[in-house]
């Protein structure tokens, strides 16, 4: 008899601890909208990370609800969920498409829908700048689209979607291998705070 009420205890302090985090989260957005002063990483103080939010930072059911979505630009840099651990990136180039380096080494446009078919998330986010403003690089999204198609020797450590954006925006530069840093490395790139926003796709 003891054990149901122990399992129905730790269901509610589960729930009690994930409502918690929901308006945690819900504050620290608040505090974004209406506080936008720190843009550029000149004015971080030294402790903080260039990146404000992560897309983990947003529950899936709390950016949906709560956050009205950002409109994608050419340019921008997208991301998703892969597996619950690790982050899928790409790069915006119009007309809801979006190029990605795909885990079988292809280079190819695709969808929204399709950019997140077969991936645990299922909402998209965008690289933005502290006035929810998409940091974009037509440049970055021309390399990218002149590399449809082409083959790559992908590996999930050495050369995998985040080496590949990098290298459409700083091309030559290997030395990424990782969301966060790909994400540091945009942060200094535009010199603002990055912020992954829920994207309108």
């Amino acid at each position: 008899m003891a054990l149901p009420l122990l399992l129905l205890g730790a269901a509610a302090l589960s729930a009690l601890a994930v409502q918690e985090l929901a308006d945690e989260r819900t504050e620290k957005l608040r505090k974004r909208q209406s506080n936008s002063k720190v843009e550029t990483l000149a004015e971080l103080e030294k402790h903080e990370s260039p990146t404000a939010t992560y897309p983990s930072d947003l529950l899936t059911n709390f950016a949906s609800d709560s956050v009205v979505g950002v409109e994608p630009e050419i340019g921008a840099v997208v991301c998703c969920g892969l597996g619950g651990m690790l982050d899928h990136t790409g790069i915006y180039i119009g007309d809801n498409l979006i190029v990605e380096l795909s885990g079988s080494g292809l280079i190819k446009a695709v969808s929204a829908k399709r950019f997140l078919s077969e991936r645990s998330g299922k909402q998209i986010f965008i690289a933005c700048d502290s006035r929810a403003q998409p940091l974009v690089n037509r440049c970055a999204a021309q390399r990218a689209t002149e590399q449809v198609f082409n083959y790559y020797e992908y590996d999930i450590i050495s050369n995998n979607c985040h080496r590949f954006i990098w290298q459409c925006f700083a091309h030559g530069d290997d030395d990424l291998s990782t969301f966060k840093s790909l994400s540091r490395n945009m942060a200094k790139y535009y010199n603002r705070v990055l912020y992954w926003d829920v994207c309108k796709v």
